[in-house]
């Protein structure tokens, strides 16, 4: 059978060039970035929180933490559990990985949800058991002025590669919010208190049902922390954040660190 996407990948490749979506660099193919720009996107690093990918402390002495110390716990999620059940974030909110989530989002270019679900599944563990995948709702108004929910974009690569079932509609926001940019944790959870709940007509699939619930970028938690809430109260068993960046400044810190020891070493 023709793999036609294959056949004129050398068409499209003359008419449009591959680009760095980053800084414009020609590259061998579509759906990559250049090896500068590779090199600036800031992942996730270990030793972290099992629950909240908060960086953790290294020991002090010289020891890595292996394996199996990744079940470690950070202070806050000690002291107050989080409603998830784990996240898992591709980069950590830079300007690089800003510059990507602005082009893919406001800018259109809907052809990065490639790039983007890809390093999510890079960095997201094997899903034991039965799964579905759910994408954070955008309201209709904003979704008919857009025109796509990046979120379902992602939801729909990752959920295609992994052999999951998508429930695209599993969760509805069901009036408008504003920006939450600028507000305080307390502002955000009033702006989104009684904004999202779950499709009651999927309420006999989410019922007892193992979620991954798909962000493009996890700022407060506010809207995820709303989605998961909704999911459990609809009765979802687990819910666990994948999201393709995450603003962590204290996780930025101990990754310039590490760059900075390991050029030293």
């Amino acid at each position: 059978m023709v793999n036609f996407a294959a056949a004129l990948e050398p068409v499209v490749d003359l008419v449009f060039p591959p680009r760095c979506p980053l800084c414009g660099e020609a590259l061998a193919r579509h759906g990559g970035l250049c090896a500068a720009c590779w090199s600036t996107l800031v992942l996730p690093g270990e030793p972290s929180c099992a629950r909240c990918q908060r960086p953790l402390a290294h020991h002090g002495d010289g020891h890595e933490p292996d394996e199996g110390e990744s079940g470690l716990v950070c202070a806050p999620c000690l002291a107050q559990p989080p409603r998830h059940d784990g996240i898992s974030a591709a980069t950590l909110y830079t300007e690089p990985s800003r510059k990507l989530v602005l082009a893919f989002k406001h800018g259109r270019k809907v052809a990065l949800a490639g790039l983007l679900s890809r390093l999510m599944l890079a960095r997201l563990p094997v899903l034991e058991g039965a799964w579905l995948i759910v994408p954070v709702p955008l309201h209709r108004w904003r979704l008919w002025k857009r025109g796509y929910n990046q979120s379902a974009l992602l939801a729909t690569r990752i959920a295609k590669a992994r052999g999951v079932p998508l429930v695209v509609d599993a969760l509805e926001r069901i009036k408008p919010t504003p920006s939450l940019g600028g507000l305080g944790r307390r502002a955000r959870a009033q702006a989104l208190s009684g904004a999202i709940r779950a499709r009651p007509s999927r309420a006999g699939q989410l019922l007892g049902a193992q979620v991954l619930l798909v962000d493009d970028v996890l700022t407060s938690g506010a809207t995820t922390d709303a989605c998961v809430r909704a999911l459990k109260k609809a009765g979802a068993a687990r819910v666990r954040i994948a999201c393709f960046a995450r603003v962590l400044d204290e996780a930025i810190d101990d990754a310039r660190a590490n760059a900075v020891e390991a050029m030293a070493g």
